[in-house]
């Protein structure tokens, strides 16, 4: 009995972002070199993954010289991203939050995997806060009514603000 309510508040503690955005799923390797790929940021630069889960996409943003920003609301999943990362500690850092609070104006590119209903509210939280030229890579969803830069398999990039042309070969 004690292993199925320790298995039930596992599984909700796990959950407990689904308020404010889709669960945990992790993106698997090929994708996140893909996504670093499509970025094309240059090392020294800031990169932000909004709902980092178990850190795996900061730690390779972090072995490409990147300077690696983390958001996750899940607790359980922060500390499991935080642990992760250790090594890496001078390029990255885990915030337990809402990213949709976060002040993203010093980021040259994000990524995010949301669930479709959201894509829109990222555009306008991106749009409102940033004011440098920034990449935004999408795993799984489009923005509505904003034409993608490029698509690569399940990955969209967009470009906001206006890249240099020497920045804008992806």
């Amino acid at each position: 009995m004690n292993y199925l309510l320790i298995g039930l508040v596992g599984v909700l503690i796990i959950q407990f972002a689904v308020f404010f955005g889709p669960p945990y799923l992790p993106t698997f390797k090929a994708q996140r070199k893909l996504a670093l790929d499509m970025l094309d940021l240059k090392p020294g630069q800031t990169f932000y993954d909004l709902g980092c889960g178990d850190g795996s996409l900061l730690i390779e943003a972090s072995r490409r010289g990147l300077k690696a920003v983390g958001y996750e609301l899940n607790p359980v999943l922060a500390t499991v991203a935080w642990l992760r990362t250790m090594r890496h500690r001078e390029k990255v850092r885990i915030v337990v939050g809402n990213f949709w609070k976060a002040d993203l104006s010093d980021a040259n590119g994000i990524f995010v995997f949301l669930a479709g209903r959201y894509m829109s509210k990222i555009d306008r939280l991106v749009t409102s806060q940033v004011e440098n030229p920034i990449r935004l890579v999408s795993y799984g969803f489009s923005i509505p009514d904003r034409k993608a830069d490029v698509k690569k398999g399940a990955m969209f990039l967009y470009q906001y603000g206006q890249l240099a042309p020497d920045t804008q070969s992806v």
